[in-house]
């Protein structure tokens, strides 16, 4: 595919700055983009690569300084990227029906422009939207209900009854629906509790790889529209997850918590359960919530205080060594001036 600058304006909402009829066949960085290729800065420091990239043109935010190259002017130069990203390089296949090798059990509704692949499973009374893709090794439990525009990915499986809506993707080897972890103790032993609920992924959702859903033990597990869930993310039964989430890799979620919209766990977080996350809410990584938090707020530590008390007091912890050499020096020598007082009949009070 090639495209001028011109085109390209035109297509991001942006300006272009220079020669509009140059014309890009591809992307890069700035640091490997060739003579024919568009690339792009996001990153204030790395301003100084625009004046050394070999690229034909480069995207840039509104007033940063072009170096004389050809530019497009944008107001979110990344979103910019990943949108070219999208044209440049992602390509729908033609849609391939049901191969040979793949399983659709009787009573299955199938809707236009599907693909299931060799290896796929559908059982009976599943129902499956417009442009649906299940890879090799997709298998899908009765009563499973997919909206339109999604792709689930090589080994991906979805529990009985759970529904998956429009325009999600699901990575390799994801489980949505498995049994919660629910058991009640019965003297030395533990009686499982039957896990009787859903999960339900709402629209334009994305599920990273080996992450897992499980349903709830009543109700619902929840998934808002938008959240996008990283590699290996846990979210326990009977969770409510809003909208817009950004949920980053090995993140565990315990039970029955409830998480609000525009929320960001970093990666390794620890979530305690039964508790509620307000909206717009970062906690960074490799921090424990115990308990709730309100909206609006940045957070990190185990557990988890403000972000900048949690830097000021994690700049401390590689000079607590020192500080523990001087505290014994200073007891000791404390000590030597008491011993001088008594000796010399000093009354201290």
């Amino acid at each position: 595919m090639t495209k001028s600058l011109k085109e390209i304006a035109a297509y991001l909402g942006g300006t272009v700055v220079g020669d509009g009829d140059v014309t890009v066949a591809g992307l890069g960085t700035l640091d490997d983009a060739g003579e024919h290729d568009l690339t792009f800065l996001a990153n204030p420091k790395y301003a100084s690569k625009v004046a050394t990239t070999r690229a034909a043109a480069v995207i840039l935010p509104a007033g940063a300084e072009t170096h004389g190259r050809n530019a497009i002017l944008c107001a979110n130069p990344y979103l910019a990227f990943a949108k070219l990203l999208t044209l440049f390089a992602v390509k729908r296949l033609p849609p391939c029906g049901i191969m040979p090798g793949a399983f659709v059990a009787e009573g299955v509704t199938i809707g236009a422009d599907v693909s299931i692949y060799p290896g796929a499973s559908v059982a009976s009374g599943v129902v499956l939207g417009d442009r649906v893709t299940l890879h090799p090794g997709v298998v899908l439990y009765p009563g499973v209900v997919v909206g339109d525009d999604v792709t689930l990915h090589a080994n991906v499986s979805v529990r009985e009854g759970c529904r998956i809506g429009n325009r999600v993707i699901i990575q390799n080897g994801a489980v949505i629906g498995s049994d919660g972890f629910g058991y009640a103790p019965d003297g030395p032993q533990w009686y499982k509790i039957p896990q009787i609920g859903i999960v339900v992924v709402e629209d334009d959702v994305e599920i990273g790889a080996n992450s897992t859903v499980d349903r709830a033990a009543l109700e619902v597990t929840r998934i808002g529209k938008g959240t996008k869930i990283d590699n290996l993310v846990q979210v326990a039964h009977n969770c409510v997850i809003g909208e817009n989430g950004m949920i980053c890799s090995q993140v565990g979620i315990s039970g029955s918590t409830r998480v609000g919209n525009n929320v960001t766990l970093g990666g390794q977080v620890g979530v305690a359960g039964h508790i509620k996350i307000g909206d717009k809410v970062m906690i960074g990584a490799k921090s424990g919530v115990p308990g709730n938090i309100e909206s609006n707020q940045i957070l990190s530590g185990i557990p988890v205080i403000p972000h900048r008390e949690w830097l000021k007091a994690s700049g401390v912890y590689a000079k607590l060594p020192e500080m523990r050499k001087t505290m014994i020096a200073l007891e000791k020598r404390v000590a030597e001036l008491e011993g001088l007082l008594a000796e010399a009949g000093v009354n201290r009070g």
